[in-house]
């Protein structure tokens, strides 16, 4: 196999060969995976989901027949999930890691292979690397075994995941709710853009008192071929179009839409006549308000609070956590990062402090219960925001607004540079060379204050492949190259009067 294992395990496009996910690269994984997690438990177990992809049910199957062929017990969710599920079923069951198979929001041609461990969060820089050393020591022959597909059937160290499992997942959830009942009759559209998160979306909406939600029938099936939105991303508007269709019918209040995994979620909210979408960090500093003013009213906020959002997520949180007394911890970007500090903060015995987490990819957790971001419990929470608000006559764009008036408006912006091969991190190089050798150097017109490269470290943070510069007009310019694409993206944020 070609491909790396990183932090962010495996994603690559479906095909034949070893620079592609397919099954024997599959079984490489696994074994890698069940070589590692055998080095540290005397009876292994290993959580497993899958999304709606095409072949990502032969694979998470394949993945459980390859760690039961190795001595590990493998539970299966019996169907499509999402993958915050993954990541609570992997704690609730005791497991000793979690695999995922999915590639969140890429077009249909990608699949992906994440990897958990057993804290419930996604394996880190150190666990990856013994991973993709256990991973070339893999037996090639082993990888390339062709068991009949009944040994999956019949093997007892296989087990389907129950539903109490998934209704354990939704409870935890609904302990987080901020009203015991929704007072304004709130209209919702909801689309899982044909993913995973129809059941549990839907659900968690009914049972807290969304009377009045309509789907995106044409999105509600799950299909890997994504026939409506060929780039399944929440964020993106062109994949939204459907949904606000149906708001413009319905005279709906608010549009939610989850991408393929269930982790991401849009928003679009209407407001005087217009429907409006909302970035991931307005969202977020909604939020983020929100829950800290409720808990605060509620005298429910723990002692020294704490929230935990990534370095290129709106410095405007920092400023309404400060409002509040709340500690912000800021980490690198990825999810995982998030989720390594709560777990920090349990290992500490403090793991009530943490009070939100958020990125600005649209990615938001209300509370400890997973270890990733959840579009379920953040579906649950958006919904009793709005109703909350629009109980009083103002709409969600009226809140950011008195936000702006209050902190400062912040403008973020976003970008993505799209190269082939390793030229990303070549360009990576050359941006690294020009701010070292150029102490007049330029970017988009505007002199460079001053920078830091994360490669060296930074406040304590892991070395990255990251740079972070100060513009003359006050601007701060975050660069990084994607994870999980060949791009370079680079976020901009600068403080308006």
């Amino acid at each position: 196999m070609n491909l790396k294992f990183g932090t962010g395990g495996l994603r690559a496009t479906m095909g034949e060969g070893p620079d592609h996910l397919n099954l024997e690269t599959i079984r490489e994984a696994t074994l890698g995976v069940a070589a590692y997690v055998k080095s540290r438990s005397a009876e292994p177990a290993v959580a497993v989901a899958y999304d709606s992809r095409n072949h990502s049910e032969e694979f998470a199957k394949e993945a459980a027949r390859v760690l039961a062929l190795k001595g590990c017990k493998a539970y299966i969710y019996p169907r499509p999930m999402p993958t915050p599920t993954l990541s609570f079923a992997v704690r609730h069951l005791k497991c000793d890691a979690g695999i995922a198979v999915t590639a969140s929001h890429n077009p249909k041609d990608y699949n992906g292979f994440k990897v958990y461990g057993k804290d419930g969060c996604q394996v880190t820089s150190g666990a990856a690397a013994a991973i993709q050393m256990y991973i070339e020591k893999a037996d090639e022959k082993e990888a390339q075994e062709d068991l009949p597909f009944a040994y999956f059937l019949e093997s007892e160290e296989i087990e389907y995941i129950s539903d109490k499992v998934v209704k354990a997942f939704l409870a935890s959830i609904i302990k987080k709710r901020t009203q015991k009942e929704l007072t304004s009759n709130l209209k919702v559209v909801y689309t899982p853009l044909h993913g995973t998160g129809l059941s549990c979306v839907s659900s968690i909406l009914k049972y807290i008192g969304i009377d009045n939600l309509r789907l995106v029938r044409e999105q509600a099936k799950p299909d890997g071929d994504f026939p409506t939105c060929p780039r399944p991303n929440p964020e993106e508007r062109e994949a939204l179009e459907l949904g606000i269709q149906e708001c413009e019918k319905e005279g709906a209040d608010l549009l939610l839409a989850t991408d393929p995994d269930s982790d991401r979620i849009g928003v679009v909210v209407r407001h005087e006549d217009a429907y409006q979408q909302l970035s991931g960090n307005q969202v977020g500093i909604l939020l983020l308000d929100y829950v800290l003013k409720c808990r605060q009213e509620a005298g429910t906020l723990p002692k020294n609070p704490v929230i935990i959002k990534t370095i290129v997520t709106t410095s405007m949180a920092d400023r309404i956590a400060e409002h509040y007394g709340v500690e912000v911890i800021n980490t690198l970007t990825g999810f995982k990062y998030i989720g390594e500090q709560i777990g920090l903060l349990e290992q500490a015995g403090e793991a009530k402090r943490f009070v939100f987490g958020f990125e600005e990819s649209c990615g938001y957790l209300i509370g400890s219960y997973v270890r990733d971001k959840d579009a379920v419990g953040a579906a649950m929470l958006i919904c009793e925001m709005t109703d909350a608000y629009k109980s009083i006559g103002k709409t969600l764009v009226d809140v950011l607004e008195e936000l702006y008036a209050a902190y400062g408006h912040y403008v973020t912006e976003l970008k993505n540079y799209t190269f082939e091969g390793a030229e990303a991190d070549r360009r990576m190089s050359l941006i690294r060379k020009g701010l070292l050798e150029k102490p007049d150097m330029k970017m988009r017109g505007l002199r460079v204050v001053r920078y830091e490269d994360y490669q060296e470290g930074v406040d304590g943070l892991p070395k990255a492949d990251v740079i972070k510069v100060w513009m003359e007009d006050g601007s701060e310019v975050v660069i990084r190259p994607s994870g999980t694409e060949p791009k370079i993206k680079v976020y901009t944020e600068r403080k308006e009067a």
